[in-house]
């Protein structure tokens, strides 16, 4: 009877390990969508590892950052791009990749006309209006051009991911109309007002701009944020500190992971390896982050 009792108690021990091993499942809300062409050859290097990308061709490229995501558990990806190259990525892997809509693309200023847009939308070609970097073009949210797709986000239940926060050093001399005061989520305030019932991300949840990132969040509960690449390309403690300050403020449920994955698959297990190793966060926070708080923001079920 001791015996068993003891190989009962192992297999059971042995099970609670493997259970426990599982890896989690992950919701990468902050994902592009890219091709060769938007990069030079050779590709950049990983600006915090140093690694190159080895991809040589667009198929490799699809097919390495959809690894990526597999042998991360990765479930979900909201992947903004071009429409036609999201497409190429939905093609490959359309339970994965949920599609998002790049303005600016690469530097291109054209949007759809409204007709267009909603189209795409009923097509399922947008399921998200984003990543909007209209930071890069002088421009934010209120502007009056963005009036009528917001209209039509709000209507139609669609999410917008706004680009908030800060960009690559000497960024103005690339993209002349850039100012770092446009990347403060409270220049989109007027833009909640007026449609109450739209869903904003804020991308890069406002770094550095904390405080005030926390007060749109505070009186504004249909505003989420994502820690893209803060959580692999800002030093790890101002990350950690950044990220504490706002769970310590209630905001737990309201952050999203992202990895603003661009050239570098290497940066997705960077990421998620530094949120798993946050001290501060518990299991259910990083459950949330990871995965939870994404999938009530997306109804990603």
């Amino acid at each position: 009877m001791r015996i068993l009792c003891v190989i009962i108690g192992c297999t059971f021990f042995l099970a609670a390990d493997k259970k426990q091993a599982l890896p989690r499942k992950i919701i990468d809300v902050h994902f592009h969508a890219r091709l060769l062409i938007d990069y030079p050859n050779p590709p950049p290097p990983n600006p915090r590892t140093g690694k190159v990308p080895e991809w040589k061709s667009d198929k490799e490229m699809i097919d390495i950052m959809l690894a990526t995501l597999i042998d991360n558990n990765v479930v979900k990806v909201i992947a903004s791009g071009s429409v036609t190259t999201v497409a190429k990525y939905q093609m490959a892997d359309s339970d994965r990749v949920i599609p998002g809509f790049d303005y600016p693309y690469q530097g291109n200023n054209s949007l759809p006309d409204t007709s267009t847009f909603v189209r795409y939308i009923k097509e399922k070609k947008i399921s998200v209006f984003g990543e909007l970097a209209l930071q890069y073009e002088g421009k934010t949210l209120a502007d009056p051009e963005f009036e009528p797709y917001l209209a039509i986000c709000e209507r139609l239940s669609i999410p917008v991911a706004l680009h908030t926060g800060l960009a690559p050093p000497n960024t103005p001399y690339k993209f002349p109309k850039f100012r770092t005061h446009l990347g403060n989520p409270q220049l989109i305030e007027e833009v909640l007002v007026k449609h109450p019932k739209l869903k904003i991300q804020l991308m890069h949840m406002g770094f550095p701009w904390l405080q005030e990132t926390k007060a749109i969040m505070h009186i504004y509960p249909q505003v989420y944020a994502d820690i893209g690449i803060l959580d692999w390309n800002r030093p790890v403690a101002e990350f950690y500190s950044y990220l504490k300050s706002f769970v310590e403020s209630g905001f737990g449920k309201r952050i999203m992971f992202g990895s603003d994955q661009m050239a570098w698959p290497d940066a997705i297990p960077l990421a998620i390896h530094n949120v798993e190793n946050a001290p501060f966060l518990t299991e259910e926070q990083k459950q949330d982050i990871f995965y939870n708080n994404a999938a009530r923001f997306y109804n990603i079920k």
